[in-house]
């Protein structure tokens, strides 16, 4: 038996097609743009749940962020599909709300790169508690057992520190390409009325 696929691309494609004529006369006429159909927005919503669920973003606790990011990016860029240049709005919307999900995770990390920084430098400098009070009434400190943390900032920031260095090695290499293309008036080559005038003198 043949697998079934969650979202039909030609009727899907036929939607869009229908919805972004009938935004196009509400334009022409000067009415509110109309409001995207169900099966448009269920559409989005099966891609973007479904690509949750596959391995590479299934394991994070924040999948429900990821798939809201995944549905307003998708929704934005609805206006952006053309059915001229592509017949393919399931393949269009999948990597839209791919990226979608990859920003939340940079975003998502980041957050986490910042409290495990802060949390580092506190016990570093013996100011760290967990904001609670031990029975003495002491503030009750925080015990790292594991160099989670200390990995976890480590490994962020030298990231983005590689991430650095490409751009600068990129940002170098394209000012050489530039100085090498650009040819000064000094080391123009003679031509052969320069070579006439020179023998002529």
């Amino acid at each position: 038996m043949a697998k079934r696929n969650y979202v039909n691309n030609p009727e899907f494609l036929e939607a869009i097609v229908a919805y972004k004529k009938l935004c196009i006369e509400a334009e022409d006429s000067g009415d509110k743009r109309p409001q995207i159909p169900n099966y448009i927005g269920h559409c989005i919503y099966q891609i973007s749940t479904r690509l949750a669920s596959k391995p590479n973003f299934s394991g994070y606790s924040y999948k429900d962020e990821m798939i809201s990011d995944g549905l307003e990016n998708a929704i934005q860029a609805l206006g952006n599909f053309d059915p001229e240049k592509s017949h393919n709005p399931f393949a269009y919307f999948t990597q839209i709300i791919w990226y979608a999900f990859l920003r939340r995770i940079d975003k998502e990390k980041k957050q986490l790169y910042i409290k495990h920084k802060v949390t580092v430098n506190s016990v570093m400098t013996g100011t760290a508690t967990d904001g609670a009070d031990d029975a003495s009434g002491e503030p009750a400190y925080i015990d790292l057992n594991n160099d989670y943390m200390s990995d976890f900032v480590r490994t962020y920031e030298k990231k983005i520190e590689d991430k650095k260095k490409k751009q600068i090695k990129a940002k170098i290499g394209l000012e050489k390409f530039i100085a090498e293309d650009v040819v000064l008036p000094d080391d123009k080559p003679a031509t052969d009325e320069t070579k006439v005038e020179e023998k002529s003198e």
